[in-house]
């Protein structure tokens, strides 16, 4: 049995699966969910993580010791501790930016791989955009792509890239954190990261109601009633967006992206053609051809993303 174990700035969920044929899609066979820890001491995280996972053992039942394998997916940024990946991640520690994001903790980092290395025999941990990414080249919108990209439209912003075949890690495994690039001169929205006015302040999804007084639900309907004023924000905000995409495709050559997350999916009809047009309103020999296209694993790519990790997970005999 493999474990999948996905971490945001809003929830964790820890799921089970068996080993699959080669290009199958494995089913998830329990999962269990939860509001991100984000109180006590920084290990709290990784309490959580393990008492969910016993959960969906109970759920599946399935013997703790027969699930050895686990991949873990997980908001970064990530900073190393003697050799191990702990996260700085923005939305979850709260001493990065301070008392004004509204966080309640101080904390700066949070310890991941070395305690789960205590329970798992193979453990792989990787930013969630590149697992999604992984995933989505493994049995979704991407698969036999080269030249891509994964984007998440969340809690916050995130990217995988893969050039060439070969997916893009960099020295701490940040690779892809284009959410807290500059697209815009607005200067007014705080990032969790410290960073002011930066992609993740200005439109993901937890920068939306603290802009402007009502979540993306609210301005998406709102939107798509044909409200003038909801209109003007999904553009301005579509804009932000379509601009970071362009610069990805424009910066590495990129033929596909896959789009997913909270605020992208439940509004993806209406989205994903006024972020095409974006795209393709730049540079054509660039962008001619480029499709971006929503997330082949649908609203589980989150489950398939750490799965696609799982050290092993096609051989049953790892275990």
């Amino acid at each position: 049995m493999k474990a999948c174990i996905d971490i945001g700035g809003t929830k964790v969920a820890v799921g089970l699966a068996a080993p699959a044929p080669p290009g199958a899609l494995p089913a998830i066979l329990a999962r269990q969910s939860e509001p991100t820890a984000k109180t006590g001491p920084p290990e709290a995280l990784a309490r959580q993580i393990l008492r969910l996972l016993d959960a969906a053992c109970a759920e599946a039942g399935v013997d703790p010791a027969r699930v050895r394998s686990a991949g873990v997916s997980s908001a970064g940024p990530f900073v190393m501790e003697d050799g191990r990946i702990a996260l700085a991640t923005p939305n979850i520690c709260g001493g990065i930016a301070g008392p004004a994001r509204g966080l309640p903790n101080d904390w700066t980092r949070v310890p991941i791989e070395a305690p789960l290395a205590h329970r798992f025999a193979h453990l792989r941990v990787e930013n969630d955009c590149v697992a999604a990414l992984e995933a989505e080249r493994r049995w979704g919108a991407l698969q036999g792509q080269d030249h891509c990209a994964y984007v998440t439209w969340s809690t916050g912003i995130g990217v995988g890239l893969c050039v060439d075949g070969r997916v893009l890690r960099g020295k701490n495994g940040n690779a892809g954190h284009a959410g807290h690039t500059f697209v815009s001169d607005d200067d007014a929205a705080l990032c969790g990261c410290g960073n002011v006015g930066d992609v993740e302040a200005l439109v993901a999804g937890n920068a939306i109601a603290r802009r402007f007084g009502a979540d993306a639900a609210h301005w998406m309907a709102r939107a798509r009633q044909g409200d003038a004023a909801a209109e003007a924000i999904v553009d301005g905000l579509c804009r932000v967006l379509g601009r970071l995409l362009y610069n990805l495709v424009a910066t590495l050559d990129l033929s596909r992206i896959s789009l997913g997350g909270s605020v992208f999916w439940h509004h993806r009809a209406y989205l994903l053609p006024r972020l095409q047009s974006i795209v393709q309103a730049h540079l054509p020999p660039l962008t001619q051809g480029v499709l971006l296209h929503e997330a082949g694993l649908k609203d589980q790519v989150g489950d398939y993303a750490a799965l696609a990790l799982a050290p092993d997970w096609t051989n049953p005999a790892a275990d």
